[in-house]
């Protein structure tokens, strides 16, 4: 493909659309987490086998919102602690390389923990009938109002997660960061905003941001989702219920409300969240923040970001 396919980088550094916020936005997510408040904080941990002797590895599992049972991968070095914390989120319908990913954080040296997305990856389950009907995958999942839509509940289950690794003897409280790439890093970017716990975000190419232009620029799913579903319904009411839906879950929306130090890497080919919709968000954040940018990489393994992201991590927990 073409460099650039979306803006050019001198206009994506200035690319600051206005807020699509509701006048209840606030209010939506302090009764959110009030509703998450009721839910008692309590989980099990389930040792799992692996072949290293200086690491303990647990299937964690916990209550989420609407009785449902959620799944996180646990890992931790050998010993007492405290040790510094690293809370991670998977891509979208991508938690097959959960476990490889919460191992090497323990390897680390840090208490290691993933969530696994309620309804993609198995042990959590996704409980609610969609009422309104869907397009396959996750996305238009109860669109119709905020109150039903799919990520209400699974941006909780992030913020939970959060909780309660925060909430172990073996954790240091005030070293927590959180990281994660396309939908993992949308929900490391909704825990930052919904919590004042993580000391800092480390992000890829992070998605649910913009969704506008997102749904007019991205050439693939799942964003594209969205579209089908507008065929499938074609009346304009459905679409502008669906977009006010939709403008409570934005982390361009919820970006300044994020206080602790963010660092986001992201590409300039990503056809599945366009470099626009990440900027969108980024340039409203009023933390500390960095991006780096990698003009001929996409939606993939950047070259030599995953050490950068371990550099990072180490800067801010050690």
């Amino acid at each position: 493909m073409a460099q650039p396919y979306d803006l050019p980088l001198e206009e994506l550094q200035q690319y600051k659309p206005e807020l699509t916020r509701q006048e209840d936005f606030d209010t939506f997510w302090a009764e959110t987490k009030q509703e998450l408040a009721k839910v008692p904080m309590e989980y099990s941990l389930t040792p799992l086998p692996y072949p290293a002797k200086n690491i303990e590895l647990y299937e964690l599992s916990f209550e989420g919102m609407h009785g449902a049972r959620i799944s996180a991968y646990f890992a931790k070095p050998v010993g007492e602690g405290p040790f510094s914390g690293l809370v991670s989120y998977h891509g979208y319908n991508w938690g097959c390389s959960a476990l490889e990913e919460t191992v090497l954080g323990a390897f680390h040296g840090y208490v290691s923990a993933q969530l696994l997305v309620r309804g993609q990856q198995g042990g959590s389950e996704d409980p609610l009938p969609s009422a309104s009907g869907h397009a396959v995958g996750w996305m238009t999942k109860g669109i119709e109002s905020p109150e039903t839509y799919y990520y209400r509940a699974v941006y909780m289950d992030a913020v939970r997660l959060l909780e309660i690794v925060t909430s172990m003897d073996c954790v240091d409280r005030a070293k927590i960061a959180v990281t994660g790439g396309s939908q993992g890093g949308a929900l490391s970017l909704a825990a930052a905003a919904l919590t004042d716990i993580p000391s800092a975000a480390v992000v890829n190419y992070p998605y649910l941001c913009h969704f506008r232009r997102a749904i007019d620029l991205a050439q693939q799913d799942p964003y594209l989702e969205i579209n089908q579903y507008f065929r499938q319904n074609p009346d304009p009411a459905v679409e502008e219920r669906a977009m006010k839906t939709l403008s409570y879950f934005d982390l361009m929306n919820h970006a300044p409300n994020i206080s602790c130090d963010t660092v986001v890497f992201t590409g300039l080919v990503d056809l599945i969240t366009p470099p626009s919709t990440v900027f969108a968000a980024y340039n409203h954040m009023a933390c500390k923040k960095e991006i780096r940018v990698y003009r001929y990489f996409g939606h993939e393994t950047i070259t030599g970001a995953s050490v950068e992201r371990f550099r990072l991590l180490k800067d801010y927990l050690w």
